[in-house]
């Protein structure tokens, strides 16, 4: 199933999720013009999780200081398939998780989600040398928050099954679960412990911060917008 988008309105423009969009789409497109086709900045600026640990039993060269590829990597990206599909869970799920939260308060749980995302990888993979890149842990974090705060919302879907080829509307406890469950399965070059640490790190931020008053929150800042004053 490939998500196509929500039938969850947001009351306010997402401009972290736009921006967020944007600066992943022009980091890959710089490296990609500046590399001539060789994965420049996925050596430089990926996260090897041996460097992290301090496990690597040859000492790389620290390009970038270590401990900043956990964000740098964030932005980078292996393939246009990679990017394209990590832009578009942040865009379906994103937007309305930066609505609830609040513009500032999600780019800050975005990258906080990041961060918890690449120490799940890391503390499975603390001797690997294998470079980790993508956006897909935060993005997870984005996820995980959805599903707690709005697990009943609509979500579209384009399911291929054999000849079958439709376009059907499921609950976001569906398929968000469903996917959290798909990262216990060993996927070749996939981090999938970096996504489920991120997912259970956006859930846990929803409900430690208390999705009741979030959600009420939200409720009121629709509900004064809608009621300003024409010139307001």
């Amino acid at each position: 199933m490939i998500p196509l988008g929500d039938e969850n309105p947001t009351r306010s423009f997402p401009i972290v999720t736009v921006t967020l969009i944007i600066v992943n789409v022009l980091v890959f497109l710089y490296d990609k013009l500046i590399g001539w086709g060789a994965p420049r900045a996925l050596f430089e600026y990926a996260m090897i999780p041996c460097t992290i640990s301090g496990t690597c039993e040859y000492q790389l060269p620290p390009v970038t200081p270590h401990y900043l590829t956990i964000f740098t990597s964030m932005f980078l990206h292996a393939g246009f398939l990679h990017l394209g599909g990590n832009m578009l869970y942040l865009w379906i799920f994103g937007n309305n998780v930066e609505d609830a939260l609040g513009h500032a308060k999600f780019l800050f749980w975005y990258l906080l989600w990041g961060v918890a995302a690449a120490m799940s990888h890391v503390a499975l993979n603390a001797y690997s040398s294998v470079p980790t890149v993508g956006a897909s842990g935060a993005i997870a974090g984005a996820l995980g928050a959805y599903f707690v705060l709005f697990p009943t919302a609509r979500i579209r879907v384009l399911v291929i099954f054999f000849f079958i080829i439709d376009v059907i509307a499921v609950p976001a406890f569906f398929l968000l679960g469903l996917w959290f469950l798909m990262q216990f399965q060993f996927q070749p070059g996939v981090a999938t412990m970096a996504h489920a640490g991120g997912f259970v790190a956006g859930a846990a931020t929803i409900l430690i911060l208390g999705r009741n008053r979030i959600l009420r929150q939200l409720r009121y800042r629709t509900y004064y917008h809608r009621h300003l004053p024409p010139d307001f």
